[in-house]
Formats: structure tokens, C-alpha cells, sequence
């Protein structure tokens, strides 16, 4: 297996993490909405969303697709970068917003869509930008040994 090509992020990275976390500020409801996302697309056109929580959990829907599908409606369908953050909860000591990587329906998802599209994800020298088709390796095919 190839190892992950890490990408460094760029002034519209970071722009784009802040983005992400105005939308999750604005949306933000304690134990329903957490996670804010933002996507970038080809075009520089940006999309932003939160997740909707349910009391049935399955149902519950993750803000990546909803920007994904904000975008798509806008005949916006090259993606680009995407990045979700969750909110702080100063009550459990985490007081700062934190870049979270996408869930794997979410990874699946994406690359259904655009298996080129950038993610920004955390890792342990900071933040950084993998492609998507990286975190769901193998998808639909048997690795080649």
C-alpha cells in the first residue's frame, strides 16, 4: 500500500477551517448540532453546513453531505477541499474547536462523489490535507497483494 501523500495547508485551507467554524457558531444547539463542515470546490465557491443530530441516532445526518449536496444543487460538482470541525464543550474541557476527521459513511460518500476531493484532517505534526480516496483505500475492489 502507498503511503498518504500529506499536503500542507495553504492561507485557503485555513480560511476554510474558519469557514466551518462560523457555521457551526451560528447553528450550534448543545446535544443537537456539533459539527459544523465547509467545502471548497473547483470553482473557489464554498458550502458550508452542520450536522442534524436525531433521538434515533441512525438517522442522525453528518454535515459533509449536506455541503455536498448544497453544492451539487448549485451545479457546483467538482469538489475540492472539505473540513468538518466540532464545537467546543468547555464542560468537558475541551474549550477550543477541533478539526475532526469525516466519519466512513461520509468518507464513502465523497468518494462516490469526487474520489480526487481534499480532506483536512489532524494529525500528529498538526493539521494537514490527505486525499479522500487515501482514508478509504481499496474501496469496491480486493487489495493487490
Amino acid at each position: 500500500m502507498a503511503a498518504i501523500e500529506y499536503i500542507p495547508l495553504v492561507d485557503e485551507d485555513k480560511h476554510l477551517i474558519e469557514i466551518a467554524k462560523e457555521a457551526i457558531r451560528k447553528g450550534y444547539r448543545e446535544n443537537w448540532h456539533s459539527i459544523g463542515a465547509a467545502l471548497r470546490t473547483s470553482d473557489g465557491s464554498v458550502f458550508t453546513s452542520i450536522h442534524f443530530d436525531a433521538t434515533v441516532g441512525r438517522i442522525s445526518i453528518c454535515a459533509e453531505p449536506i455541503a455536498m449536496a448544497n453544492a451539487i444543487m448549485s451545479g457546483r460538482n467538482r469538489l475540492d477541499t472539505i473540513v468538518a470541525v466540532k464545537h467546543p464543550n468547555v464542560k468537558s474541557g475541551r474549550p477550543d474547536f477541533q478539526v475532526v476527521s469525516p466519519c466512513g459513511m461520509c468518507r464513502e460518500m465523497i468518494t462516490d462523489y469526487d474520489p480526487e476531493t481534499k480532506v483536512i484532517i489532524k494529525t500528529g505534526d498538526g493539521l494537514k490535507k490527505v486525499f479522500m480516496k487515501d482514508l478509504l483505500p481499496f474501496k469496491y475492489k480486493e487489495p493487490s497483494l
